[in-house]
């Protein structure tokens, strides 16, 4: 579909009773200004730890709102993300602890599932209607209205289907194209679809650095972050003939090179980048005896249904979850009696 269509959405296969929309109200709620009626307060929130297209999508969904509707007083939470995207509007503005409020509205983006809401989950049960806008196919929903489009390549990409182009801004331009490089890995995964490209070129034309935004948000690296991710690489092992890699990073390492879970992003994509390999798995020790998990695949594992059996999800080509264990021993054996299966050694 032409970017600026009004879109009807996928009907979810995955939408429970209480989130059915009628096939009428299905065409009809394509844009978010037919959400805001009555509204006058919204909070807008996304995942834990948000990557690209998590605060993409938010900030993006925000600007529009707030360059758009002044009569409704919108504020964002999200945990504290990289400061490779402190460059989007209005990122000093965004609430990093919860502020126990009934609004009229909250609007989730690229959450996943309810267990994945950053800092605004308490407010799920104030809130007087949810709008959930996904692409991950592991969401089972339980929301107001539940708009997911696994095929989707972001949920920057769902978000701007709300939108009326002639009416994005520059500044939400940049937020949606900074989500839409982050989870496309810059337009190469299978997700990439003629509509990602339509969308992009639509943002690219509000006048956006695109080059700089791809540059030092998504390829660029810290000397610390490379040194880091050399490590990963150097210790890291094959197994199954070559077709699975693992790298590892422990607590002590963390602490060693002074670097966070922000500091990680783009090592699983680097695993799985080598020759011959079908999938890798890149874990990290959070806190002694928890980890990690980030799972990433070519063409034949679907790594979301191994990450549902941990209490995680994603797509079919990345994925993650959290694990408790005794050691990344205990969590490789765990994992790898999946991948042994799904790779038919």
């Amino acid at each position: 579909m032409r970017p600026g269509q009004r879109i009807r959405q996928k009907k979810n296969k995955n939408r429970g009773a209480a989130d059915a929309v009628s096939p009428q109200e299905e065409h009809r709620l394509d844009r978010f200004e037919e959400f805001l009626s009555g509204v006058t307060t919204c909070a807008i929130a996304g995942h834990v730890s948000p990557d690209g297209d998590c605060a993409g999508s938010v900030m993006g969904t925000y600007l529009y709102l707030k360059e758009n509707y002044p009569g409704v007083r919108a504020d964002v939470y999200l945990e504290p993300a990289s400061e490779k995207f402190s460059f989007l509007e209005d990122m000093d503005k965004v609430r990093h602890v919860c502020r126990q409020e009934e609004y009229d509205l909250l609007i989730l983006l690229d959450i996943s599932s309810k267990e994945r809401i950053g800092v605004a989950g308490g407010l799920l049960a104030t809130a007087k209607k949810t709008l959930c806008i996904d692409h991950h196919r592991t969401n089972p929903g339980g929301f107001t209205w539940f708009f997911n489009d696994p095929d989707a390549s972001s949920a920057s990409e769902m978000a701007f289907r709300f939108m009326d182009p002639d009416r994005i801004t520059k500044a939400c331009a940049e937020a949606l194209y900074l989500g839409m490089v982050h989870d496309t890995g810059v337009f190469q995964y299978s997700s990439t679809s003629p509509e990602t490209m339509r969308t992009a070129a639509v943002l690219m034309e509000k006048g956006i650095d695109f080059s700089r935004i791809v540059d030092e948000t998504f390829y660029q690296k810290t000397y610390i972050q490379n040194q880091v991710m050399g490590r990963v690489l150097m210790e890291s092992i094959l197994l199954f003939g070559g077709q699975l890699i693992i790298g590892c990073l422990k607590w002590k390492d963390l602490d060693f090179y002074g670097v966070t879970a922000k500091d990680l992003d783009g090592i699983v994509a680097q695993l799985r980048n080598t020759e011959g390999v079908e999938a890798a798995i890149f874990i990290h020790e959070t806190d002694p005896g928890m980890y990690k998990v980030s799972l990433r695949s070519r063409h034949k594992v679907d790594v979301s249904q191994i990450a549902r059996h941990f209490g995680g999800g994603g797509h079919i080509r990345a994925a993650g979850c959290s694990m408790a264990a005794g050691s990344v021993y205990d969590v490789i054996n765990s994992l790898t009696v999946y991948f042994e299966k799904e790779l038919e050694c």
